[in-house]
This record gives C-alpha cells, structure tokens and sequence, in this order.
C-alpha cells in the first residue's frame, strides 16, 4: 500500500522532468538558472518554476526517494516502531502473564514463592521482595470467580483484595461471593451486577496457590482471577486489613462468646483459662485425599498429640471441637480429662456457628484445608497443624507449597502415612 501510494505521488513529476538534465533545462526555458546549492540557503518546501511542458521543481528541490528507498524506509519504521513497542510493554508480559492466563500448563517448573513484607515495617528475613508502596489510587476493575466453599472463597476474597491493591486496581466481587461471605463478615468490596459480568471482557488469569513475582505486575485494567488461592503469601502483608474485612457480625460474635464463657471443666468444675478451637476435617476428604493425592487426614493420634502440646504449655486449657464429621470425633477423641467439648454442628452449608467458635478461642488446632486454616489465622495465638500428610510424589504438592500454606511460626505435627501403604488404606482413607 505504502509503495503504491508513493508509486503515484511521483507521477506528476516523472511526467515533466523525468530524466531532464540542466542542458535540456536551458533549451525549455533559458531564464532558468540552478540557483543556490545549499541546501540551508533554501526554505521549505522548496519552490518550484514553470517551464515549457508542466511543472518541474529547482534544481535545490530536495531529493525525491525511489520506490525501492520508501519501501526501505517503512520497513525500518515497522522494525523500530515494535522494538519500542516491546519496551514500553515489557512489564505486560513479565513473567509469561499473558502465556500463563491463555495456556495455565505452559510452566515447565512450579515459580517460586514470593513473599512481601508488610507495608510501613522492617522488612523480615524470610521477606523476598521490599514492601510495597500503596497505589495513589485504583482504577480499572479486577474480580474473581467464586469457586468452592467457604474457607475456599475467603482466599480468593483475600488474594483478589491485595494484588488488586498491589497493582492499582479496583476490586469487585460477584454475587454468588456475597452470598457465601456476607451473612458471617462485614465485606465492604463493591458487588458487580450479573450484567456488567456477563457483559465485560474479561482477560482471565489462573492463579496457583502460592504468590509469585509476577502476580505483582499485571498490567491488565480488566481481569477475573480465577482459581483457589488461599496462600498467607498473597495478601500477609495486608493482614490487619484482612482481618477488617473478615470481621464477624455482632450477634455471631456475641452467640460464640455467650456459649465460652458458659464452659467449665469437667473435673474440677472451674472456668477455664485457655479456649482452643479444634477444627477435625473429615467429609469428601475420606475419599479425596488416599484416593486422588496419595494423602490422609488428622486421625485420632494426631488430635491426641495436638491436645497434649497445648496441654503441657497452657494452664486449663478446654478444647472446643467443630467439625463436618462429629460422630467420629465423638467416638475417637479422648474425653477422660473432661477438658473436651463438642460443640460444633457440622453444617456445612451454615459455618456460620462453627466459624465463629473457632475465631472466638484463643488457639487452634487444624488438620487439614481451608476453613481450619482461616480460623487458625484469624484466632491468632498459637496453632498446631497436620504436617508431610501426602506421600512424597504425591501430585498434590505440585499445586500446594507447605511453606506458603502455614504461617513460619505455627507449628506441624507429622502425619501417619503408614495407612496409605495398604490396599484398604488407600481405598478408605483413615478411620
């Protein structure tokens, strides 16, 4: 196109002066001089004289490119024009963003994990990257695609709250989010009508479960996460806002705390000093974990051990258990010293209660998954977790980093794998 255009815009000028030498010139027009051969001496643009047979430029007329240098010379644009292009947008596709969000599977090695001290303090020894510095304000509009349960979409609650910050972005949820979230927690993101979801173009973007470097640089005005993140390493450095958002409406916290203060211990009928939550995941996790990941779940030898830990540091401590598989908590955790009690309702469709107790303790113990995990990180104090609960070439822990998924300071107990090396272990899982 460009050659063909520049193809004609020579024409009027090939017809008239053609090949014309200064000789010929004369012979035409014997007023006609060459002038001036500086070309600083003329202005622009150069101008022109009439001679017999049309229009020709003065010999000072700057020099009119061929075809072949224009073509020449648009290619050298395009070539400049896309190195700068790249260099302005670098930070788009740092990292493989783009690759990442058009093909999850494209990394040939799981990124490390990448971990942000908390803004305003010293940075700590486990920190990888310097604190980040608050955006003056946010625009676009980023969300999350709400996925999974409760403990599920806290974390994506969370994650979606600090890299939207972290980036300069303004966070949105669905609906379906504030269903799950807001009859527990006073959430204060702004909600996106179904319409304007099913109406924008969303750039998606897969999240692992861990943050990495990149995470921190996405260019992208308009992004759904997607996803199960529910990382500490995510949103950390950000914690006492987390915790803002994830604050109980009053009369949950008022029901917990109504129902702690009434328990006493069983053998001295004296008020305990110490509440421990006791979150016993139990449910699909029978099945799911021998049987997809190669894994178990906490068995009443590890909740003993957890139990005895607290008991040997803390004066009078009660143990308040909640779980989705109360029956078997009743029959496997030892109630002798009457420092237990079962207080959970298991509905998983209304954690509501259950949640609430946890949070309201002082400590935590967890087995496994999501909802242990944040009542353990909401509750503060101590926590004691089941730890190596896979099998070492487990497929689970190419998408699950322990060292993301458990606060430095809390402490693990190991896991009884000895089941899993038996064909009615990895079939049923602990009993």
């Amino acid at each position: 196109m460009w050659a063909a255009l520049a193809d004609r815009s020579l024409q009027p000028h090939q017809a008239v002066c053609g090949s014309a030498t200064r000789q010929e010139l004369r012979k035409r027009d014997p007023s006609w001089s060459p002038g001036p051969t500086s070309l600083a001496s003329s202005s622009w643009p150069v101008a022109s004289r009439h001679v017999s047979g049309g229009l020709c430029p003065s010999y000072t007329a700057m020099w009119a490119p061929s075809r072949r240098h224009l073509c020449l010379i648009f290619l050298l644009v395009c070539v400049l024009s896309s190195i700068a292009f790249l260099y302005v947008h670098q930070g788009l596709f740092h990292g493989g963003v783009d690759l990442f969000a058009l093909c999850p599977s494209h990394h040939l090695g799981t990124p490390h994990v990448a971990i942000f001290c908390l803004s305003g303090t010293t940075m700590t020894s486990n920190a990888s990257h310097p604190c980040p510095q608050q955006p003056a304000s946010l625009t676009g509009t980023w969300t999350i695609h709400p996925d999974g349960r409760f403990g599920n979409q806290m974390g994506q609650y969370a994650t979606l709250l600090a890299l939207a910050q972290l980036n300069g972005r303004q966070a949105f949820i669905l609906p379906a989010m504030h269903a799950t979230l807001a009859p527990v927690f006073r959430i204060t993101l702004p909600v996106l009508s179904p319409q304007v979801d099913s109406q924008t173009s969303w750039l998606k973007l897969q999240l692992h479960d861990w943050m990495s470097e990149e995470y921190a640089h996405v260019e992208h005005p308009v992004l759904k996460l997607t996803g199960f993140p529910s990382s500490w390493t995510f949103f950390h450095h950000i914690r006492e806002q987390v915790r803002s958002q994830f604050t109980l409406h009053d009369h949950l916290r008022q029901d917990a705390q109504g129902f702690l203060s009434q328990l006493r211990l069983g053998r001295t009928g004296g008020r305990p000093s110490t509440f421990v939550g006791v979150h016993v995941r139990r449910g699909d996790y029978l099945q799911v974990m021998p049987q997809l990941w190669k894994g178990v779940v906490g068995d009443r030898a590890y909740l003993q051990q957890a139990m005895d830990w607290f008991r040997a540091r803390h004066e009078a401590p009660i143990f308040v258990v909640t779980s989705n598989g109360m029956d078997w908590c009743r029959q496997n955790i030892d109630t002798s010293r009457g420092d237990v009690i079962f207080a959970g309702n298991g509905l998983e469709a209304s954690p509501g209660k259950d949640f609430a107790l946890l949070t309201q303790c002082n400590h935590t113990i967890m087995t496994i998954g999501t909802f242990g995990f944040w009542a353990a990180y909401l509750a503060g104090g101590d926590t004691v977790y089941l730890a190596n609960f896979t099998l070492p070439d487990s497929n689970f822990l190419k998408i699950f980093k322990p060292e993301a998924a458990f606060l430095p300071e809390w402490v693990g107990i190991n896991a009884d794998l000895s089941p899993l090396r038996t064909p009615a272990g990895r079939l049923l899982g602990i009993a």
